[in-house]
């Protein structure tokens, strides 16, 4: 065996096994000690997709919790969480939890500078995951998200020539 890995404890089951493996790490956001993610659960990305049009708070409260655990997100509000704020944990959380060590300082500016690109983006995020985890935006129209316009609506009609 090399010197390298450690022997396989014997009897030990999967949970301490990997227990053992993730570090259960914890930080501190607005005063609510938080697991850093070690990995995304398989659960979430069916929920973002399946949520992706809601605007119930309860939603959001889930998807957060799946990502950190608890109800951290209601902590976070009555403790005058932000919106930047808000954005910058998710943004450090999902880093995390897809195997990226990111510092609180590295995700405050990817919100900031929009996905990292350097464009100065508004309150929509900093990443497709963080966005679809945020509720929807209301139209100015009709109060509700937009919906797409399909191509029948917006594709010129087909015109046949006169031979």
């Amino acid at each position: 065996m090399s010197p390298a890995r450690k022997p396989a404890a014997e009897h030990q089951s999967w949970d301490e096994f990997w227990a053992e493996v993730s570090g259960g790490r914890t930080e501190v956001i607005r005063g609510v000690r938080v697991r850093v993610p070690t990995d995304m659960p398989l659960l979430m990305e069916q929920r973002v997709e399946e949520l992706r049009d809601s605007e119930a708070e309860e939603d959001l409260h889930e998807l957060v919790g799946l990502l950190f655990s608890g109800n951290v997100l209601g902590q976070w509000i009555e403790a005058g969480m932000g919106v930047v704020e808000f954005q910058t944990a998710l943004t450090w959380g999902m880093a995390h939890a897809g195997g990226a060590d990111m510092s609180f300082h590295e995700a405050l500016e990817l919100v900031r500078s929009g996905d990292g690109e350097g464009k100065k983006q508004g309150p929509k995020g900093p990443n497709r995951a963080a966005r679809r985890a945020a509720p929807a935006k209301r139209s100015a129209a009709g109060g509700g998200p937009s919906k797409r316009t399909s191509s029948a609506n917006t594709g010129s009609a087909r015109r046949t020539s006169r031979g």
